[in-house]
């Protein structure tokens, strides 16, 4: 309990300036998506590699995330941060049981939401497109429903 308290902790502590952001997003399919098209939800963006053992320990708890909260206004996209073919990422996908909205980025240590020093790097963005949190490292369900609640209730 205490290791979680201490994450939470370290996940909100994020200052960040509070103006929507924008940015657009490359679908596997090559397709081109706005962050803006999410709006009115939370989106968790979380940024990842097929490499990254931490990265695929999250994924069943994004994925439970995504699957109990999508339709109540908080979603999970992907951003599969590395040079990878088309093919083996969505075998990868497959594997693993992951379903939710993908896409795919270069290797970033900057984006349009902040610093990524290090994988996974999960962004927190509000209904109103502002960016919340940020967390470097593996998040779980439970840290992103306490952060939502916690936001919401101020």
């Amino acid at each position: 309990m205490t290791r979680l308290l201490i994450a939470l902790i370290l996940f909100f502590s994020l200052a960040l300036p509070a103006q929507a952001i924008e940015m657009q997003l490359k679908g596997l399919d090559g397709s081109i998506q706005q962050l803006s098209d999410f709006r009115g939800n939370w989106v968790v963006v979380n940024y990842w590699a097929t490499w990254c053992p931490p990265c695929i320990e999250e994924m069943p708890e994004l994925q439970a995330f995504h699957d109990e909260n999508a339709d109540r206004g908080a979603i999970v996209i992907g951003i599969n941060s590395e040079i990878v073919s088309r093919e083996k990422l969505l075998e990868f996908l497959d594997d693993y049981f992951i379903t939710y909205p993908m896409f795919t980025s270069p290797p970033l240590f900057e984006s349009e939401l902040g610093s990524i020093p290090g994988l996974p790097t999960t962004f927190l963005v509000s209904p109103q497109g502002t960016v919340e949190a940020r967390q470097v490292g593996g998040v779980t369900r439970e840290m992103i429903e306490k952060f939502i609640e916690k936001w919401e209730s101020r």
